[in-house]
C-alpha cells in the first residue's frame, strides 16, 4: 500500500470506524470448516470536501487450512484452481498478518480507533474473516467483531437493486463479468459502489451531523 494522506474528519464521520472494503472467496458456505482461497481489502479516505474515495488496495491467494473442505459447486462458481502451480498462495496467518499491516496504520493515520468491514453479504465476509483470526490465533484484530456496513441494503435503498453488478451499474460503473468473483475485483468496485452511495447522500453545503457529535 503506498503512503496515501488519510484526512482525520473521517474518524468524526463514523465514530472512530475507519471503512475497509473485504471480499472472501471461499470453498464454501460454512466458516469453520470450508476454506478460504483469496481474501482483498481496500481502505477508504476521505478528501478535504468531506467526500469519500477508494485508497489502497493489497489482495492475497491463500492454501486452504489444514483439514479445510473445498466444494467442487464453489470453485465453479469462483473459478479458482487451488492446486494452480501460479496462485502463489500464502498460509493464512502470513496473509493477515501482511493484510493487517497497513490497514493498522491507515487506522493510525486516519484518527480512528478501529476498522469497520464494509462487504456485500457483509457477515459472510466477517464471518470468514473471523474465523481465519481464531485459526490463527492473531491478537489484534483491527477489525469491528460484529458491525459492518453491508452495500447490499445501500444500494437497495439506493438503487432498489442487491445484486453486486446491478447496483454497480446504477451507480455508472463499469463492469467486467470476466473479472467478477475475484476478491480483489469485488473489493475494489464494492469500494466504489460504497463510495458512490454514501457522496450522493454528502451534500457538502448542507451541515454534518456529525462534526459536533465527537465519536464518542
Amino acid at each position: 500500500m503506498s503512503d496515501i494522506i488519510y484526512n482525520n474528519a473521517i474518524a468524526r464521520r463514523f465514530r472512530g470506524f475507519l471503512p475497509v472494503v473485504v471480499d472472501v472467496e471461499t470453498g464454501g458456505f460454512d466458516a469453520a470448516r470450508d476454506a478460504l482461497l483469496e481474501i482483498a481489502a481496500t481502505t477508504i479516505a476521505m478528501d478535504d470536501q468531506g467526500m469519500l474515495y477508494p485508497a489502497e488496495s493489497l489482495a492475497f491467494h491463500l492454501t486452504p487450512f489444514e483439514g479445510a473442505n473445498i466444494d467442487p459447486k464453489a470453485l465453479e462458481f469462483n473459478g479458482i484452481d487451488p492446486d494452480h502451480p501460479f496462485r502463489q498462495a500464502l498460509p493464512e496467518t502470513q496473509a493477515l498478518k501482511q493484510l493487517f499491516t497497513p490497514i493498522r496504520k491507515a487506522i493510525k493515520a486516519s484518527g480512528c480507533k478501529r476498522a469497520i468491514l464494509v462487504g456485500h453479504n457483509a457477515f459472510f465476509d466477517l464471518g470468514f474473516l473471523n474465523a481465519a483470526v481464531d485459526r490463527c490465533g492473531i491478537k489484534r484484530n483491527p477489525f469491528h467483531p460484529f458491525s459492518t456496513f453491508d452495500t447490499v441494503t445501500l444500494a437497495g435503498v439506493a438503487y432498489g437493486q442487491t445484486v453486486l453488478a446491478k447496483a454497480a451499474q446504477c451507480a455508472g460503473l463499469d463492469w467486467d463479468s470476466s473479472q467478477a468473483h475475484s476478491a480483489i475485483y469485488d473489493t475494489e468496485q464494492t469500494a466504489r459502489l460504497f463510495c458512490t452511495i454514501i457522496n450522493q447522500w454528502q451534500r457538502p453545503s448542507q451541515k454534518r451531523p456529525w462534526e459536533n457529535t465527537g465519536t464518542s
